[in-house]
């Protein structure tokens, strides 16, 4: 049986990159996937700050396609972001239609497995904020893959046979799984975030258990979770809060103690939020959207480049965003479960 994730881990701040065996550094960072040229780029730049706040010792990479605008590359990079362009990766064509569309171009989140000038990485949706210091996360046993279970409680699940007959793994055993169906089936995690270790082997094999596996209603969530079955290793909920845990599993949150949300139900994106849609004019909710705005308003959180450029070369980063253009969407955003 592979080993838990000792309990020390979770109590202990990071300081920065470590001395591995050899006498050579381990190098670590964050990264989150940018597509298209929509309203996302403010969810990265969100998280770019927060990660500052919590004064976490790694940089946010930025894996990009390359229909994202120059204007939000701009954006990005003055807010201290490592942007990396790639390109996309898509199933086979004819199996395309067995997924929800707008998930599909998810499957390009693979190319981080790729990045192998980093040792350990920490993905993390551009509807995340971080409002703790979560780099000891890093420090996790390698050979593993680390994210948060998700829940099977809604709608968007009603798919799946756990829906179907009212189990969830957040609660196991309020709705047991049913005997004659079999074995429960294999912990599922939400793919918003998690931990994992570039690695060209790996990548290759991702690559071509792509083109052999038909796509799934949840496309790469649901690769990620078939792929990684064996070495996946739940972290506890307060790393990827799922806004609908909160009403869903409100016995399992205690929100004080919170360190990451994930800013995935219908309606929560705080760039975008209204409070109209269901269950957003809660008042959790409220208070997580203002904490998310609270982030992103403060401009003693922009990043302080240490060798600045001329002042030829300079640009207003406040002045972009406000004239950003209202987005022409390349691709349908993600909805809650995304």
């Amino acid at each position: 049986m592979a080993p838990e994730v000792p309990v020390g881990v979770f109590n202990t701040a990071g300081t920065g990159n470590k001395m591995v065996s050899g006498g050579g550094y381990s190098k670590r960072a964050y990264v989150t996937f940018l597509a298209g040229d929509g309203d996302y780029v403010k969810g990265v730049v969100g998280l770019a700050k927060g990660l500052r706040k919590v004064k976490s010792a790694y940089p946010l990479v930025v894996a990009m396609l390359p229909d994202v605008p120059d204007q939000h590359r701009q954006i990005l990079r003055s807010q201290g972001c490592i942007v990396h362009e790639i390109q996309p990766i898509y199933p086979p064509e004819n199996q395309i239609q067995f997924a929800m569309a707008y998930y599909v171009i998810n499957y390009s989140k693979l190319r981080i497995w790729d990045f192998e000038e980093y040792s350990k990485m920490m993905y993390l949706d551009a509807d995340i904020q971080v409002y703790e210091n979560i780099d000891h996360l890093f420090e996790t046993p390698n050979g593993y893959f680390y994210a948060v279970m998700d829940c099977f409680c809604e709608k968007t699940w009603s798919h799946s046979p756990q829906y179907k007959v009212g189990y969830c793994q957040q609660c196991p055993d309020k709705v047991m799984w049913p005997a004659e169906m079999g074995s429960p089936p294999p912990l599922y995690f939400n793919a918003g975030m998690f931990v994992f270790e570039p690695s060209r082997l790996t990548y290759q094999n991702l690559l071509h258990t792509l083109q052999n596996t038909p796509p799934t209603p949840f496309a790469e969530q649901d690769f990620l979770n078939m792929f990684f079955q064996d070495v996946y290793k739940p972290i506890p909920l307060v790393y990827n809060l799922v806004l609908a845990m909160l009403w869903r599993h409100p016995e399992n949150v205690e929100l004080d103690k919170v360190k990451v949300v994930h800013y995935c139900a219908a309606g929560s994106k705080p760039w975008r939020y209204t409070g109209k849609e269901v269950n957003m004019d809660r008042e959790d909710i409220k208070t997580l959207v203002a904490k998310w705005w609270d982030v992103y308003n403060d401009e003693s959180l922009d990043f302080k480049d240490e060798n600045p450029a001329s002042e030829e070369e300079t640009f207003s980063r406040p002045s972009l965003m406000a004239s950003m253009p209202e987005p022409r969407m390349s691709y349908i955003p993600a909805p809650s479960a995304a």
